[in-house]
């Protein structure tokens, strides 16, 4: 997959991917990784990328050509393939697993990572495929939720996990939030493993595994329940879940998440 990052500070990025999944990815060649800074292309000879808003108001706005520009060049260095390019924005959708799943399939994909008081709106209504977010607040600049992204979907390339099955397990595969884990000691400060772990009854273990996950989903995470739907069993596993911890809720949660089941 190749992953380009448009942004100012090149070096930040670079130090940054140089350890864990996605660096030895990059390494081995499974990632090829590009920056592309504006500054190559400046408004003028004093290097400047941004200018003020018109209207007024405070601070300084990312100037279109020089975006415009790098998405250009990225263009060229990814031909034949097709490049999709994603501006990370507060005003974006917001970065899931699902969505990474479908960045994951690209066989090309720029960041821009903006900064400032944001970007010429131009540029993005002309070279802007998705806005993207990574939450509801506010960072000085863009680089940081570029590199979530692409920490994100680097475990989404073949032969970046040691074992592909961790990203089957993790938390919102399937919009549920992973089980607890635990590893030796057996007895940690008086609290003691689950003693199903210890049983070797695989059937009852994955079973504990899916009933945690539904419970802690719904004590954490309950927005992520509505959005499911669900086999019997789990639906049965929920009702029992809820009906322990908020009986009150049951009838809501029914017929908000559990008025349409797939067997």
């Amino acid at each position: 997959m190749w992953l380009g990052i448009v942004t100012i500070f090149p070096d930040l990025i670079r130090a940054s991917l140089n350890e864990g999944v996605v660096g030895r990815a990059i390494e081995r060649g499974d990632i090829t990784l590009e920056t592309i800074n504006p500054r190559d292309y400046p408004l003028n000879s004093y290097g400047s990328v941004d200018d003020r808003p018109y209207g007024g108001g405070p601070g300084m706005v990312m100037a279109a050509e020089p975006l415009a520009a790098c998405v250009r060049s990225a263009r060229e260095n990814v031909k034949p393939r097709t490049l999709k390019t994603a501006l990370l924005s507060p005003q974006g959708a917001r970065f899931s697993q699902s969505l990474a799943t479908e960045l994951s399939q690209l066989d090309a994909l720029l960041l821009v990572a903006g900064r400032y008081e944001g970007v010429d709106e131009r540029f993005i209504k002309n070279y802007v495929d998705l806005e993207i977010s990574i939450g509801d607040y506010v960072l000085s600049g863009g680089e940081l939720a570029a590199l979530v992204v692409v920490d994100v979907l680097g475990r989404y390339i073949e032969g970046t996990m040691s074992n592909p099955a961790s990203i089957e397990c993790e938390s919102f595969t399937d919009d549920l939030l992973d089980c607890p884990q635990y590893t030796r000691p057996r007895v940690f400060e008086s609290l003691e493993v689950p003693e199903v772990l210890l049983s070797g009854d695989h059937c009852a273990v994955e079973q504990w595994r899916h009933r945690q996950r539904i419970e802690k989903t719904w004590k954490r995470r309950p927005d992520l329940l509505v959005q499911r739907s669900y086999k019997e069993t789990e639906s049965a596993e929920l009702r029992d879940c809820v009906s322990h911890a908020h009986p009150a809720n049951l009838e809501t949660i029914e017929e908000e998440s559990l008025c349409e089941t797939t067997k």
